[in-house]
């Protein structure tokens, strides 16, 4: 059977439902983690930058890496990907547990210690979302299809991301780890049901840059990367523009951060609709435009506009549900139109993750410390320094936003009407 043809809802599931744990841990360690270190251990900004930006990007260099390793293993079956997966989980439920309950409160033994758990915990989460992504792609479809094989996984990711934004407010951060726990066996289980793919060919060693040899590989990645980064800034100083600029209960966080996902998770079936008739490319065009709207918005915010920052969170989790089901279907489309389905999905989708943790190193390798050389640390709120922050999370992102929408514009919705128009 092809998987691809067939893919039903009860499918759906039960490859998806491993993204709600990978999505569940995620906003811990990109969003809460640099704030509970920040405000629970006095670590300062720019030293928590430097930890976060060298951990994610030896995360990121292995991911090709793991890529490679990803395709030599569907080369030999989906069994030996599912053994992967389940070695991976255990690192990552380790890890993840021991970061939010370290062993020493010492600046300087925590910082090593967040270090080394960092790369470790991201290595094993790169590990686990590479195989899983790849298995993805590699049950192929046009591009209605293929965005549902994404939808299901992203949405359920989201339903993982609302939870996560809930659970450590309302049961504190063990309920929190338990939870994952969890959630990670039950995702794992029911992957190990979902329909397989096809195997795979062995691929060379050399093949771990193919996918910079297709040039369509090349265009998308640049508009991804500038996305990324535009949504990697916010994600990282979300809570300090709450906690600091518009100073509201603390008890809020959770009702912007649930807003936020929830309305990215309920935005999906909406934008299937819009790809449908408006084809990948156009329709995240659109989610860029409706995020740039959103943050223009945010920059009149302050002291106690709690009622306007849940309009923003709304709006922009709904421009969010675009960059988490159409560029991964993209990628797809790329891999099948350039011949490499079945084969390479594990190196483009190690670069592509490449290119995700990059966009994230680089949000708090940056904004972090630049935040302080600009004046503000956390619990500032100075003039000057809720100026700086309110640049960081609402100015910048939408400049790049509006690039990464000229890029795409530019390079791949152009270019594909300039080849579709008849020559007379």
């Amino acid at each position: 059977m092809n998987a691809g043809d067939s893919f039903s809802a009860r499918q759906g599931l039960l490859y998806g439902l491993l993204g709600l744990p990978l999505a569940f841990v995620a906003l811990p360690l990109y969003v809460i983690l640099p704030n509970y270190y920040a405000r629970e251990f006095g670590v300062p900004l720019a030293t928590l930058g430097a930890v976060l930006l060298s951990a994610r990007l030896l995360d990121a260099v292995i991911d090709p890496v793991i890529g490679r390793w990803c395709d030599r293993l569907f080369s030999r079956s989906a069994q030996a990907v599912l053994i992967f997966g389940a070695l991976a989980g255990l690192l990552l439920a380790a890890g993840f547990g021991l970061l939010f309950f370290p062993a020493t409160r010492s600046q300087t033994y925590l910082v090593a210690w967040a270090t080394v758990l960092l790369i470790v915990t991201y290595a094993a989460y790169s590990a686990l979302s590479v195989a899983h992504q790849s298995w993805g792609a590699m049950l192929g479809g046009d591009e209605a299809q293929r965005s549902r094989i994404v939808a299901w996984r992203e949405g359920l990711g989201l339903v993982g991301v609302v939870l996560a934004s809930v659970t450590p407010l309302v049961m504190g951060l063990a309920p929190t780890v338990a939870l994952f726990w969890i959630a990670l066996v039950v995702g794992w289980v029911a992957w190990t049901r979902a329909v397989r793919p096809q195997a795979s060919t062995v691929a060379r060693p050399r093949d771990i840059w193919l996918p910079f040899r297709r040039p369509a590989f090349r265009r998308l990645l640049g508009v991804f990367v500038l996305n990324g980064i535009a949504s990697a800034i916010p994600a990282t100083l979300i809570l300090f523009f709450v906690q600091d600029r518009l100073q509201v209960p603390k008890a809020m966080e959770s009702l912007f951060l649930g807003t936020y996902f929830a309305a990215a998770a309920l935005s999906i079936p909406f934008w299937l609709r819009v790809v449908q008739r408006h084809g990948l490319a156009h329709s995240w065009m659109f989610g860029m435009a409706l995020a740039v709207a959103a943050f223009v918005g945010a920059t009149w915010l302050g002291n106690g506009d709690t009622f306007a920052f849940a309009v923003v969170c709304a709006l922009s989790g709904i421009a969010l549900g675009t960059d988490l089901a159409l560029p991964g279907a993209m990628l797809a489309g790329v891999i099948a139109s350039s011949g490499d389905r079945g084969r390479f999905e594990g190196a483009y989708f190690g670069w592509w993750n490449f290119a995700t943790k990059l966009n994230l190193a680089l949000a708090a390798g940056l904004s972090l410390p630049l935040l302080g050389l600009f004046g503000y640390s956390p619990g500032e709120r100075s003039a000057a320094a809720l100026n700086a922050l309110t640049v960081a999370y609402c100015v910048l992102p939408c400049a790049l936003k509006l690039a990464a929408l000229a890029a795409l514009y530019t390079l791949i919705i152009r270019p594909g009407q300039v080849r579709q128009t008849p020559c007379h």
